[in-house]
C-alpha cells in the first residue's frame, strides 16, 4: 500500500508541474494543454513504464530453451508465492545481475543478465529470483519503474543539454565559452539523485531479501549468491548502465564515480549479508 501511495503522489507531483509550466507558457488554455499532456503521461508511466526500462536496456525476452532452470525456479516460487509465474528477460550482459519491473503481478517482468544465469547454481538463483518475486508482490518494482522512466527522461535532457560533456569526460573548447550547459547539468542531475531517492528507500531491499528468503527456503542461498555477484560484477561491469535505473537492479551496477554515490539506493552488502545469516540461526 505504501507503494502506491508513492506512486499516485509521484504521478500527481508530475501533473501539478506540467500545469504549472502549462499555465507559465500559455496562460489559461495552457492549463488545459499541460492537463491533457499530464494525463496522458501518466498513464504511459503507469502502463509502459516496464516496457520501456527493458528497452532502455535492451532486454530481450527468454526462451524456456535457453534457461529450463530458471523457468523452473520461477514456476515454484511463483506457486508458493500464489501469483503467476512473471514474463522472464534476458540482458546481454556479461555482469551478474537481475531487476523485476512491470504494475502489477499480472505484468510483470524479471530480467535476468547471461552472467548471472552462468555463475550461479540452483540454490543461489532461487534466493535471488525470490527476491526479484517479493519486491513484484510488494509493489515494488511499480515505483522502481515509474520512478526509472521519469528519472531517466530528465537525466537525457540534462545530457542533452550538456552536450560535449560526459560523466567522466573533459570539455572541448566550446565549453569554456559557454558554461551554460554544464550549470544546467550541475542543477538537474542532483535533483534528478534526490527524487529517486526520496522515492526508492533503501528498506526495500531488507524486506525483499527476508521475503525472497522466505520463498526459496534458506536465507544462505541468497547471502551465497550476493557474495557470488558482488566478486564477479566487480570484474564484470555492466556497461552502459544509467544512474537512473541503478536503484531496480538487486546490486547497484553504478561504477564508484564522481555522481554514482549520489545516486544510491542500495544499503551495504555487508549489512544485507549479515541479516540473512542472523535469519538462518
Amino acid at each position: 500500500m505504501a507503494n502506491l501511495l508513492r506512486t499516485a503522489l509521484l504521478l500527481t507531483i508530475l501533473i501539478v508541474l506540467v500545469v504549472v509550466i502549462g499555465y507559465a507558457l500559455g496562460g489559461n488554455s495552457g492549463i488545459l494543454v499541460g492537463l491533457g499532456l499530464a494525463c496522458l503521461m501518466n498513464l504511459s508511466l503507469f502502463c509502459a513504464s516496464g516496457r520501456i526500462v527493458l528497452a532502455m536496456h535492451r532486454a530481450l525476452p527468454l526462451t524456456e530453451d535457453e534457461a529450463p532452470e530458471v523457468f523452473e525456479i520461477v514456476k515454484q516460487l511463483s506457486a508458493k508465492a500464489g501469483i503467476l509465474g512473471p514474463r522472464l528477460f534476458l540482458l546481454p550482459s556479461a555482469s551478474a545481475n537481475v531487476f523485476a519491473t512491470g504494475r502489477d503481478a499480472k505484468h510483470s517482468v524479471i530480467a535476468v543478465t547471461h552472467g548471472l544465469v552462468g555463475l550461479l547454481n540452483r540454490e543461489e538463483l532461487s534466493g535471488v529470483l525470490g527476491h526479484e518475486l517479493s519486491h513484484i508482490l510488494n509493489r515494488d518494482s511499480l515505483l522502481a519503474s515509474v520512478v526509472a522512466t521519469l528519472a531517466g527522461a530528465l537525466s537525457l535532457i540534462a545530457s542533452m543539454f550538456r552536450g560535449s560533456f560526459s560523466w567522466g569526460g573533459e570539455r572541448d573548447e566550446r565549453d569554456h565559452d559557454n558554461p551554460l550547459p554544464l550549470l544546467f547539468f550541475a542543477v538537474v542531475m542532483p535533483f534528478v539523485a534526490i527524487l529517486i531517492r526520496l522515492a526508492i528507500s533503501r528498506a526495500r531491499e531488507y524486506q525483499a531479501d527476508e521475503c525472497g528468503a522466505r520463498l526459496c527456503g534458506n536465507p544462505l542461498y541468497l547471502a551465497s549468491a550476493l557474495r557470488k555477484m558482488e566478486a564477479f560484477s566487480s570484474r564484470f561491469p555492466l556497461r552502459d548502465v544509467s544512474p537512473a535505473t541503478a536503484h531496480l537492479f538487486i546490486l547497484t551496477p553504478l561504477p564508484r564515480k564522481r555522481w554514482a554515490s549520489l545516486f544510491n539506493t542500495h544499503p551495504p552488502l555487508e549489512e544485507r549479508m549479515a541479516r540473512l545469516e542472523g535469519l538462518s540461526l
